[in-house]
């Protein structure tokens, strides 16, 4: 197995080595503060650099008053991996934590918690527990803790046969990467819809890498979704799977996941808030169409497909 360890320092000295923070953004207002409180906290003390999209709200003057680094870009420009990639190449380092504006370390240790996991020289990339916000709803809470269990983990590509399509499964809504792993595989695509931390993984863990899931790292992150939000997301999520097939070949369908999680949910909301189950049900058939219709967006017209989609940004890039 090839190990991406060669920091050049005492792999149990996380002190030592350098970490840089990412947060792409876009109008976060308020939410960057609460972001931002903990990291700027944590003892690793890392570099932070926030990716902003020319929002129109002050975010990046926020940004800079509260002693953070900012790179301002066109909003028609941010791509979830062409950014992310520019912005980790900027920061250089040996681990580069990746976060989303609305995501919220529980706690200034966090940080040291997620990069704590390269302790191990098999390890290339971890990724925290995502805990649901106080004011979540019952479906967007079932989510995280259907995806973000209780106990730590380490995966390889060997676990494939147990964990499937989730063996790759990463978020950058919380990730850290070791940079010289990222290097050897080519770092984060360009050309994806979404899907860029699961494209990376997928790469580390064909080339040998390990990936952590850390649960003692933990953020609160999640969302309440509308039907047709939902809807949007999962075409835009078969368009990567379908593109990026080679995923699923090498770990298997996304489809039997998606079985698990039906059941899981319908447990849940069972115990409770059962009044959600109609509603539920009508989400995971609308997630189901959206997923097929992703898949088969090789047969749809250009302006379908853009219609369906999230982000429409990237369908009108199509056309030039």
């Amino acid at each position: 197995m090839k190990v991406y360890g060669s920091t050049g320092v005492n792999p149990s000295d996380v002190s030592a080595l350098r970490v840089a923070v990412v947060i792409p953004t876009y109008n976060a207002g308020q939410q960057l503060i609460a972001c931002l409180r903990p990291v700027l906290a944590s003892p690793l003390k890392a570099r932070i650099l926030v990716v902003d999209s020319s929002s129109k709200d002050g975010t990046a003057q926020l940004a800079m008053e509260m002693g953070v680094e900012v790179i301002s870009i066109p909003q028609h420009e941010f791509n979830h991996g062409a950014t992310r990639e520019m912005a980790r190449q900027r920061v250089d380092g040996d681990i580069v934590v990746m976060l989303t504006q609305d995501s919220v370390l529980t706690d200034s240790d966090s940080l040291r918690q997620i990069v704590a996991a390269f302790d191990d020289p098999a390890v290339v990339a971890a990724y925290g527990r995502q805990l649901p916000r106080a004011d979540a709803k019952p479906i967007g809470a079932h989510a995280r803790i259907f995806n973000y269990p209780e106990l730590t983990r380490i995966k390889a590509r060997s676990d494939a046969g147990e964990l499937g399509i989730k063996t790759p499964f990463i978020s950058n809504s919380f990730a850290a990467y070791r940079q010289n792993a990222l290097d050897a595989v080519g770092g984060f695509p360009g050309h994806l819809i979404v899907g860029e931390d699961t494209f990376a993984a997928a790469r580390l863990l064909l080339a040998g890498g390990k990936i952590a899931y850390v649960a003692e790292a933990t953020v609160f992150h999640s969302h309440h979704h509308g039907v047709m939000q939902e809807f949007r997301r999962y075409f835009d999520i078969g368009v990567f799977f379908q593109r990026e097939y080679w995923i699923k070949e090498a770990f298997g369908r996304a489809e039997s996941e998606g079985r698990r999680f039906v059941l899981s949910e319908f447990r849940y909301l069972l115990t409770n808030a059962p009044y959600l189950i109609p509603s539920a049900m009508l989400r995971t058939v609308m997630k189901y169409l959206a997923y097929r219709l992703g898949a088969a967006e090789a047969s749809l017209p250009l302006w379908l497909k853009s219609f369906l989609s999230t982000h429409k940004g990237y369908w009108a890039r199509t056309l030039h």
